[in-house]
């Protein structure tokens, strides 16, 4: 298991007025999480003031998919699972750096599978972490970007378990985290969906417990 950062540059890219989300008058934090929980148009492509502020694809993808295949040495006909695809655009992205790569996507979201990208959709498929429909060591590469932390604790036991079941030998998440006061107050203001608000430490224990023996890496709010 070896940390690797393959997102901060994606995450670093994008300005956050941590207490203007607390505070909006129109959609007030309590409000702006309760709407995006439903993983429908207003996560999605809905008020930035709740979550994207419109999901669209734009390719900044595209340097994580080249990193990611260059790291684990990725080649036609291997095939990735993306857990918690969302429209799919980092999939995208993996064919075109290589091509005949086979993907998979899955999503809890009914509205991203449907919106996904033409190119993928009949790739992905609305699934659940937890649950995953596939056989053991099906895949070369699992992958699941900033969506285990959106689980309760007694729904990240068995999904770490799964992304391990699936998987061969090579896999990776990223998940929020948070080193100290601040950036734990910076996450719970940014956040709308978050549910595993762990240190660090306390994910390497999940995945000490849980048998995970992937990568990850942590997204900080700094």
């Amino acid at each position: 298991m070896s940390y690797i950062d393959f997102l901060s540059s994606v995450h670093k890219s994008t300005k956050r007025d941590y207490l203007a989300r607390v505070n909006d008058p129109e959609y007030p934090k309590a409000y702006a999480a309760t709407l995006a929980k439903k993983w429908d148009f207003d996560y999605w492509d809905g008020s930035r003031k709740v979550n994207y502020g419109g999901y669209s694809y734009d390719g900044r993808w595209a340097k994580v998919a080249k990193a990611m295949v260059e790291h684990y040495c990725i080649k036609a006909g291997d095939k990735i699972l993306d857990i918690g695809c969302g429209k799919g655009f980092l999939l995208y992205d993996l064919t075109q750096v290589c091509p005949g790569v086979e993907v998979t996507g899955i999503d809890v979201s009914t509205y991203a599978i449907e919106n996904s990208l033409p190119e993928i959709r009949d790739r992905v498929s609305i699934g659940n972490a937890k649950n995953l429909p596939f056989e053991a060591n099906e895949f070369d590469l699992v992958l699941s970007l900033t969506t285990l932390h959106n689980l309760y604790a007694q729904e990240l036991f068995p999904a770490l378990q799964e992304m391990e079941r699936v998987g061969k030998d090579k896999k990776y998440l990223c998940v929020e985290s948070y080193r100290n006061e601040q950036e734990k107050a910076n996450l719970l203001y940014w956040q709308v969906t978050c549910e595993a608000f762990n240190t660090p430490e306390e994910w390497n224990w999940w995945f000490r417990l849980t048998g995970y023996s992937g990568d990850h890496s942590f997204i900080f709010f700094e």
